[in-house]
């Protein structure tokens, strides 16, 4: 449950008039899992290594602080301020170069204005185009590496990442009001760098994504279009995702389709691969169980079998409303010319040496605990 600050307590330690205050709302999950971890069928370059560990995972804990002020005539300004921290290192987030603070405002932070008739504008980072497959391994306390992002959203043999399958930076984003169980995001990003770059080039950057979707009291269809061009070299993505899933009884059963394609600064096709998934869950009571069987097909330009295949399994008990607890196992086989890694076991979120190169395959099996507030 979302802890609300109400204006008028600030106003009475600021002493300040309570009417110019804005509503805050603290909310997040804490959320961190035991992983063993194994890599098969290792490369050469790991001979007289280790091939498995155990390690504690965090698994993109959050906290977020949400501001809304009512302007009047069914207009609002709202904000909200994502911080992610890693909660089992303490100094650092492991993997990153160069290391980052273990706590920064690398989630979905924006600020803008919501209105009943027309939606909201928001400035600032935002989730675009990636995870959209209706795939609920990692909900709850399902181990987030196990998410069928590892190959929905990465090409050139699992190399490079569609849409950053990240927060995309620079964002000017509208979200319609929902019309009949309708809605559409569009979004626009001025450069998807941390910082803009287009004066260090010949090439402007940007990108953007369109998001059309129909939720129904059971089921939902949708797409998401994208497209963007790197600051300075002009380097291009594209993608493409038709995403649905259907409800009946405890049951709720996807399907999502996604192709991506990657043009260098010459204009010349890098990378042209599809990939699908098809998740499945099942909800009885306090017992919740979670599938997905996802494949990455063999890029049409790179050389050789890239290919990948994945499925995961994800157990989680509702200890209450706010906590629960799961077990989740995943397996990811990578073809020999392919390097597809679970997904964020290559960010903050993995561990040295844990990376997947050519022709390796990942086993994963995570005990993981979560709370939201």
């Amino acid at each position: 449950m979302n802890k609300k600050l109400l204006a008028v307590a600030i106003a009475g330690v600021l002493a300040a008039p309570a009417t110019a205050l804005a509503q805050v709302t603290i909310s997040g999950i804490f959320k961190v899992g035991i992983d063993q971890y194994k890599i098969n069928n290792p490369g050469a370059a790991r001979a007289g290594l280790n091939t498995s560990e155990m390690r504690i995972t965090d698994n993109s804990s959050r906290v977020i602080i949400s501001v809304s002020e009512d302007l009047g005539g069914g207009m609002a300004a709202i904000g909200q301020w994502d911080i992610r921290g890693a909660m089992d290192s303490g100094g650092a987030n492991p993997g990153t170069t160069p290391a980052v603070s273990s706590i920064s405002n690398s989630g979905n932070t924006w600020v803008g204005l919501r209105s009943s008739s027309w939606g909201s504008l928001t400035l600032g980072r935002h989730d675009l185009h990636y995870g959209k497959q209706p795939d609920d391994i990692a909900a709850k306390a399902g181990a987030l590496m196990a998410a069928s992002v590892s190959l929905m959203d990465f090409a050139a043999a699992g190399a490079t990442p569609i849409a950053g399958a990240t927060r995309t930076p620079n964002v000017v984003r509208w979200d319609s009001p929902s019309w009949g169980g309708f809605t559409i995001t569009a979004a626009y990003s001025t450069g998807t760098g941390a910082l803009e770059a287009d004066l260090s080039g010949a090439t402007k950057g940007s990108a953007y994504n369109l998001n059309p979707a129909f939720t129904a009291s059971n089921w939902q269809i949708g797409a998401s279009l994208w497209n963007a061009k790197a600051d300075g070299t002009g380097a291009e993505q594209d993608g493409q995702v038709i995403y649905g899933y259907m409800r009946f009884g405890g049951w709720k059963i996807g399907a999502a389709y996604n192709m991506s394609s990657i043009t260098n600064a010459a204009g010349a096709d890098t990378s042209d691969r599809n990939a699908w998934t098809v998740p499945v869950g099942f909800t009885t009571g306090a017992h919740n169980f979670n599938f997905h069987y996802t494949k990455a097909d063999d890029d049409d330009i790179i050389p050789g079998d890239n290919s990948a295949k994945m499925f995961a399994f994800a157990y989680v008990y509702d200890l209450s409303k706010r906590t629960s607890a799961g077990v989740t196992y995943a397996k990811l086989d990578n073809a020999v010319a392919a390097g597809y890694n679970f997904f964020t076991n290559t960010g903050g979120l993995g561990s040295t040496g844990s990376t997947m190169t050519a022709g390796e395959d990942g086993q994963l099996i995570a005990f993981t605990v979560r709370h939201a507030f």
